[in-house]
């Protein structure tokens, strides 16, 4: 408390800092930061130390000679990259790929977490949400064989809806006009209903007052959604954007490399599928290397500026 003396306020004395403060944290909580460390070695392991590797984008690698021993080329690889045609259609695939799944996938977790909170019936809910779940634990294998036999216009399910439609003989994941579209579809299929948790946390968290007020104002299923569940949720929605943000030169690896094959290379082969292909085939290892790198660039630069315009217009941010 401060104290007066003369009329004048004396303000207290701030309390001296302590530098063996972390010392006595460290000490009180020594079983916590126990914990801690196999989580921080792996992520040193498998986190930190490849990126050493790195350095073979600026060198001629060659296995033999080892990563000092191959002599250095400066931004060969890069120059190389910026002049091959391929690369720039590989980069336009992954970025459209990746457009079409946040235009057209990404507001299916919300639309399925709000019709599931409606939901009264609890043993009907969780059914519902045990059978959106489940494609989630399948692997890209299975659900590629799933997609190939449910899509062929000779023997597939749709075989009559096809037919109807006037698309005969033609296999849509070998087909350029509906590959991308397949992509979108399945991975949409698999992963709506685990991701709908996300929200359906956020929407839960929300005070069950504002709802209460707004049936006594009036307000019917649609305006509660639509003024109260939607901005109670709106950090999560634009926090996994972020996410989504900066991983727009990343695909879902084997995802594609389960349903592409060299009919549609010209719309769906992305930067992993070509990093594989030209990496362990050619053996390419240093230029494969530099669109690794150049990809990490591009996917950081991405997630920072959209950090930084999420802080500017007052919503949640990253760091």
């Amino acid at each position: 408390m401060a104290n007066i003396e003369e009329g004048t306020i004396v303000a207290p004395k701030a309390p001296p800092v302590r530098r063996s403060a972390w010392r006595t944290l460290l000490r009180n909580d020594y079983d916590l930061y126990l914990l801690l460390i196999p989580g921080l070695v792996v992520m040193l392991l498998f986190r930190y130390v490849p990126m050493f590797g790195t350095i073979i984008a600026f060198k001629d690698y060659n296995l033999f000679d080892g990563i000092w021993g191959s002599p250095w080329v400066g931004l060969k690889h890069f120059q190389e990259l910026w002049d091959q045609p391929k690369f720039w259609e590989v980069l336009r695939n992954t970025l459209l790929i990746n457009l079409y799944k946040l235009v057209f996938q990404f507001p299916l977790p919300i639309i399925l977490a709000l019709m599931i909170n409606e939901v009264r019936n609890l043993p009907f809910k969780r059914v519902t949400q045990s059978v959106s779940y489940l494609p989630h634990f399948l692997s890209w294998v299975i659900i590629s064989a799933l997609f190939i036999n449910l899509l062929s216009p000779q023997t597939g399910i749709l075989k009559e809806v096809f037919s109807f439609l006037g698309i005969q003989d033609i296999m849509m994941i070998a087909d350029e006009r509906f590959f991308r579209s397949v992509l979108v579809l399945s991975a949409a299929w698999k992963e709506t209903g685990w991701s709908s948790i996300i929200y359906l946390s956020a929407i839960l968290s929300i005070d069950p007052g504002q709802y209460e007020a707004a049936r006594i104002d009036g307000a019917g299923k649609m305006r509660q959604i639509w003024h109260i569940t939607l901005p109670g949720i709106r950090n999560v929605i634009i926090f996994i954007i972020l996410l989504r943000i900066g991983s727009a030169l990343g695909n879902d690896l084997e995802q594609v490399l389960m349903f592409y094959s060299p009919f549609v290379y010209s719309v769906g082969d992305v930067i992993g599928t070509y990093v594989y292909r030209i990496g362990l085939t050619e053996m390419k290892y240093s230029f494969t290397t530099a669109i690794g790198l150049f990809q990490s660039v591009i996917g950081m630069t991405l997630i920072a500026t959209a950090n930084h315009l999420s802080k500017k217009f007052g919503e949640r941010s990253l760091w």
